[in-house]
């Protein structure tokens, strides 16, 4: 299953065996909610620009196509024609942030879909079912995503609530994985760590979770709107409670600084909109800092968005090009800058790996985290 290869200082070199192949730690998920990344990408380009897990979440692809229709075309990888690890959020995050109306009780939460208001109910059973339907690599456990801001009363109360539904997801993945009509009977589950922002709390949880021997766990709550500063903090003080010899996972983080910084205190899968989103602004990573391609001073620009990167984008057009295509709201344009982005994030990835395993992140993350500082021409 889970190998760590290699530790410098608490940074992780991992390899998780799975059914869908290796996956090579710390690892970068490119992020295809309803099944497909924003910005015209496709699982062909995924292949191409070292995408090693690509992520989907439950609660969209319950409420479109439907999990039933997923299952009935033999599961989200041959839906779409992905041959590699995915995971799926639980669905948990998007029933407290989509749903306006929602109704938490202890079987799980009853509330409204966001597309026709239909009423939907989703516990930890119904969650385990419809990511077995969809058949993913792994599944997260359903746990409720608390406000930062919330009481001090109130998240006890909500980590204690995650703690029984996660030992409730446990069972019913079990039960699934030994149907005969399931069609990933080695689906994994990782559970979740709550908390806000009260070290005290999510320490108490990540020891009770730990118990339980899941295939990984994730430090969900966070990127939230608390501050970088803040979250450093927790993850300072939790992860070191997490197993070792298990995937950590950082959920929704985030920038590159962000994960060079994770990574350092002992993170080792991470996923986020950024690249995709940003991408479809115009917005580009480079080793020397942010781009916005909109900008008047690259019009006449002939160079690529980098010097040097293998990416489909910098390999064929300039930032000329890519720049008239996105003020021509020609849809070239945003695919490119998504490419180049995810290409940036993978590759970084692999950078960090090889860090690792020669025993000098730290140094490679300051001079990394230095020339992204700086202002790119």
């Amino acid at each position: 299953m889970y190998q760590l290869i290699k530790k410098d200082g608490l940074a992780k070199r991992g390899r998780l065996e799975t059914v869908h192949g290796v996956i090579e730690t710390p690892v970068f998920m490119n992020v295809g909610t309803a099944a497909a990344i924003k910005g015209a990408v496709s699982t062909d380009d995924l292949q191409n620009i070292k995408t090693q897990v690509e992520l989907s979440n439950t609660y969209h692809l319950h409420v479109r196509p439907g999990d039933m229709v997923v299952k009935k075309l033999g599961g989200i990888h041959k839906f779409m024609n992905w041959d590699k690890p995915v995971l799926t959020d639980s669905g948990g995050f998007q029933v407290f942030s989509l749903a306006g109306l929602r109704k938490i009780k202890e079987e799980g939460v009853y509330f409204n879909s966001h597309i026709d208001g239909k009423k939907i109910f989703m516990g930890p059973e119904e969650s385990m079912q419809i990511q077995s339907n969809l058949a993913s690599t792994i599944a997260m456990a359903f746990d409720e995503c608390p406000s930062s801001v919330a009481t001090r009363k109130y998240m006890e109360d909500s980590v204690s609530r995650t703690t029984r539904w996660l030992v409730r997801c446990k069972e019913e993945m079990k039960r699934l994985n030994g149907l005969e009509d399931t069609i990933n009977r080695h689906q994994l589950l990782f559970g979740i760590n709550q908390g806000g922002i009260y070290e005290d709390i999510r320490i108490a949880h990540a020891k009770e979770i730990a118990r339980l021997d899941l295939d990984g766990y994730a430090i969900g709550g966070l990127a939230v709107g608390e501050s970088h500063e803040e979250m450093y903090r927790i993850l300072d003080a939790v992860v070191p409670h997490l197993p070792d010899e298990k995937p950590t996972y950082l959920m929704g983080v985030g920038t590159p600084a962000n994960i060079l910084e994770a990574v350092e205190r002992g993170v080792d899968f991470f996923d986020c909109v950024y690249p995709s989103r940003n991408g479809r602004h115009g917005h580009v990573y480079t080793n020397q800092g942010k781009l916005n391609l909109f900008n008047a001073k690259y019009e006449l620009d002939a160079r690529p968005i980098e010097e040097g990167c293998g990416c489909p984008a910098c390999r064929s057009y300039s930032r000329a090009y890519i720049r008239h295509l996105l003020k021509a709201k020609e849809m070239l344009g945003m695919r490119l800058c998504v490419l180049h982005n995810l290409y940036f994030y993978n590759t970084m990835m692999e950078e960090i790996r090889a860090a690792i395993e020669a025993g000098d992140y730290r140094a490679y993350k300051e001079a990394k985290l230095k020339r992204m500082a700086g202002e790119n021409s």
